[in-house]
């Protein structure tokens, strides 16, 4: 079991090394919520944030991870399966042991050099040479760790500055950070727009500001990276005046024009705009956006219902699945309700802010859809209870631990063309926002 358990923190490395977060200790509920999505889409595998946590030791548990939570480790990290990791590690390390060097798997004594006694000066090869070796490198790493961490801690968090200042109140959006890492004499020094690891740009270690465009509206967490460690952290909070349609494109998105997305009873976009933004008549994978990101004072996201008819208006040979989202956006965290034609519930990934919900592993069929007509959406978020009804009917059902914090911003996306007939957002009792196209 304990040779498992190194190999398992070996995984665990190699998981931290591709995705370049910085340290694990530092990971917040937010990055969990990731790392288990990512693995979704590449293994196909729904690992829960809580599995994760115990996996990272950030909750105790005893029990060794189940076979198939490690396969869809092990896949996550290039492998085909768990066996295939332990069978190419150990390997690994045999190799290691037969060219010279020292191979200690835990539980088991260390296997001597294999040499080649009439090649070789034995005497260079002794015990003692060996044994001497090692200890020096063992001693020399633990004074570079020693060093690090040292340095790392000795830092004064007041000497650390990194603060944001938006430039305007449109999109796209430049902000100018302000920032001071220097106290960590590092030239390893990254701004991070959000959680998003492809938004990271490196900086002047010495430097004092770095500007970033932001594209898209949103309530993003801004990170300021050292050695791959998150230092500081600041809110560049990005809203819109009203409802704002985008096509999604990398690297820079279509933005669309009042005129564009306001029509006589709906809001959104017709096929042929939609082709002649694009320059595509075929619109899989190609994602158009409306945001309303605001501040919704007054909504208790503990104690909140939201409403919305809306309907996927693309013809099934330009949209396949003709996938809609519906978001609702909140400090940190955020509800995603997905629909989609009815042949295509398997891809679909429902968030309740802090579980998702895989059409991979459950039955989805409910949030399947004729889009022929308007599909009417709600959601009740009650003492912890999630509740999803589609046309008056409740299609789903269950807890919800952790609230998403206050609610910024409603969001719905369209997998092609798209039309939303009616938006409601209220409190019982408080207030009601509520929009009709």
């Amino acid at each position: 079991m304990e040779k498992e358990k190194q190999l398992l923190i070996k995984c665990r490395m190699l998981i931290e090394q591709s995705l370049n977060w910085g340290e694990s200790s530092a990971w917040g509920n937010s990055d969990f919520e990731q790392l288990s999505e990512k693995i979704f889409e590449k293994t196909h595998v729904q690992l829960s944030v809580s599995t994760l946590k115990r996996i990272w030791g950030r909750v105790r548990y005893e029990n060794f991870p189940t076979t198939a939570t490690l396969n869809a480790l092990a896949c996550f990290s290039g492998y085909d399966s768990w066996r295939d990791f332990k069978q190419k590690n150990l390997e690994n390390e045999s190799i290691t042991s037969s060219a010279g060097g020292v191979a200690i798997i835990p539980g088991e004594k260390a296997p001597g050099p294999i040499i080649d006694h009439k090649k070789l000066n034995i005497s260079y090869f002794s015990p003692k040479r060996v044994l001497a070796t090692v200890g020096g490198l063992l001693v020399i790493s633990m004074f570079v760790y020693i060093y690090h961490t040292h340095n790392a801690k000795s830092v004064d968090p007041s000497k650390i500055k990194f603060e944001a200042v938006k430039v305007s109140d449109s999109l796209p959006n430049s902000v100018i950070f302000n920032y001071d890492a220097s106290a960590f004499k590092s030239d390893s020094v990254y701004i991070q727009q959000s959680w998003d690891t492809t938004r990271r740009e490196r900086v002047a270690g010495n430097g004092k500001q770095h500007t970033s465009i932001y594209y898209n509206p949103g309530y993003f967490i801004a990170k300021l990276i050292v050695d791959n460690k998150i230092v500081k952290e600041c809110i560049v909070n990005i809203k819109t005046k009203g409802w704002k349609g985008i096509i999604e494109k990398w690297p820079v998105p279509i933005y669309l024009s009042e005129k564009d997305i306001k029509h006589k009873g709906f809001m959104g976009i017709t096929e042929s705009l939609f082709r002649q933004k694009t320059g595509s008549p075929v619109f899989n994978g190609t994602w158009v956006k409306y945001a309303n990101v605001r501040g919704f004072k007054g909504i208790d996201a503990a104690n909140f219902s939201f409403e919305a008819t809306v309907r996927n208006s693309s013809a099934i040979e330009a949209s396949v699945c003709r996938q809609v989202k519906a978001i609702i956006l909140g400090k940190g965290m955020a509800i995603i309700i997905p629909l989609a034609d009815k042949g295509c519930i398997s891809a679909l990934n429902l968030l309740t802010g802090d579980n998702w919900i895989s059409g991979k592993n459950h039955d989805m069929s409910a949030f399947g859809c004729d889009f022929s007509q308007f599909q009417n959406l709600k959601l009740v978020v009650e003492k912890h209870h999630f509740s999803v009804y589609l046309n008056n009917k409740m299609i789903l059902n269950t807890q919800q631990k952790y609230t998403i914090g206050e609610i910024e911003g409603i969001r719905f996306e369209f997998e092609g063309a798209g039309e939303i007939k009616d938006v409601k957002l209220s409190t019982p009792g408080s207030v009601t926002y509520y929009d009709n196209f």
